[in-house]
């Protein structure tokens, strides 16, 4: 059982990225999975989530509007496509996923972070 996220880099305000979150031994759509993320020297925060039910979606107040998160079930993955990213989102990234939709840090399994930084 694996998450893998990747797709982070150095982006230069205003600019995108798109963060992927591949699973692994697992079948994706059927856990709710969580995009959460650490700045240095701040705690972990979580950013996105969508439900393993009805794909309801969640945001942190501070992405709204700029962040979306989506689903590829062919794919067995789910994105972050981040738009009009701002310093303030420079942080590792992480993906967690969770069997019984409880979305938080106690989620079943984690990805390894991957780093995105915003920076002129």
């Amino acid at each position: 059982v694996q998450l893998q996220a990747s797709g982070g880099g150095l982006a230069q305000p205003g600019n995108s990225l798109r963060l992927s979150c591949a699973a692994s031994g697992f079948t994706a759509e059927d856990y709710a999975i969580g995009w959460f993320r650490q700045a240095p020297g701040k705690g972990r925060e979580g950013v996105s989530c969508i439900s393993s039910t009805d794909d309801s979606i969640r945001y942190t107040d501070s992405v709204k509007g700029r962040f979306t998160i989506s689903r590829d079930n062919a794919k067995n993955t789910v994105y972050l496509q981040m738009n009009s990213l701002k310093p303030e989102d420079t942080a590792v990234y992480y993906c967690a996923a969770d069997s019984l939709g409880v979305v938080g840090p106690n989620m079943d399994y984690w990805g390894k972070g991957t780093l995105v930084t915003v920076s002129s």
